[in-house]
């Protein structure tokens, strides 16, 4: 998949906080340049158990512009065990991996025990806190508990990945100081919903991401997501908050630098 979004304007600088490389068809240094041409600039390639992470972080090592974080998806927490445990330790020490996660709680698929979910975002937790970089939180129908394990394991650093709740739930992220990110499906018609949230939030809260290869923005829906991608939702966020595109992709270039300490 090679398109972009022709009918938004390209401009340097932007952060896709949040994809997948190694599940993308094209090779990565392919997709890479396709979005250096399209103006961003910087992305971050998201692990959801310790292979993908390990193949984060290798890609980071290679691949101009990109980093990394290290973690267990709600989904595979169920094999989290000593061996799983120590290799993200590990990887998480590479100062190309400047996140922890992707972590949290899905109670929509449940494709691990609820116990397993909760034990998992509680060692996650705990690793953001021991090593000082941000905990990328995914949150499905799991609102109350997602903010309840968050405090009780204090976190301070964290990204809400991917944002499909309601403006009451981003208000209380905000009021927390924690980043919350949009991914494509701000662009659909039927998300209104997310539209108004990312208009409710404080400029300096807001990050954007593509979610790559899922969640491709309204006019490339059908096919494979790209981080180049990511200057749709920019868009989309731009006008649902009134502002200029530029405005809001440099204000979301310089959070996810505040967000993401080691992003350089």
């Amino acid at each position: 998949m090679t398109d972009v979004n022709p009918a938004v304007p390209v401009k340097p600088g932007a952060v896709d906080t949040h994809c997948h490389l190694f599940l993308l068809d094209r090779e990565p240094p392919e997709v890479v340049e396709t979005a250096r041409a399209s103006g961003v600039d910087r992305l971050i390639c998201v692990g959801v158990d310790p292979v993908a992470s390990a193949r984060s972080r290798d890609l980071a090592d290679s691949l101009e512009g990109v980093f990394a974080t290290a973690g267990i998806h709600p989904h595979e927490s169920r094999d989290l065990d000593g061996a799983a445990g120590a290799r993200i330790e590990e990887l998480l020490d590479d100062p190309r991996v400047v996140g922890v996660g992707e972590t949290g709680l899905d109670f929509f698929r449940m494709n691990s025990p609820r116990q397993d979910q909760e034990r998992a975002f509680r060692l996650h937790i705990a690793w953001s806190r021991e090593t000082g970089k941000p905990l990328v939180v995914h949150v499905r129908e799991a609102w109350p508990d997602v903010l309840r394990l968050l405090d009780e394991g204090s976190a301070e650093q964290v990204v809400i990945h991917c944002f499909s709740g309601t403006t009451t739930e981003a208000q209380e992220c905000a009021r927390r100081g924690y980043f919350v990110s949009f991914a494509g499906n701000v662009t659909y018609p039927k998300n209104e919903h997310l539209r108004v949230a990312a208009s409710a939030l404080p400029l300096d809260r807001l990050l954007v991401e593509t979610d790559s290869p899922y969640l491709s923005p309204q006019k490339l829906r059908g096919r494979d997501n790209e981080p180049a991608n990511v200057i749709a939702t920019i868009d989309s966020i731009a006008s649902a908050r009134d502002e200029s595109f530029e405005h809001v992709r440099d204000a979301t270039s310089a959070n996810a630098r505040v967000a993401f300490p080691g992003l350089q």
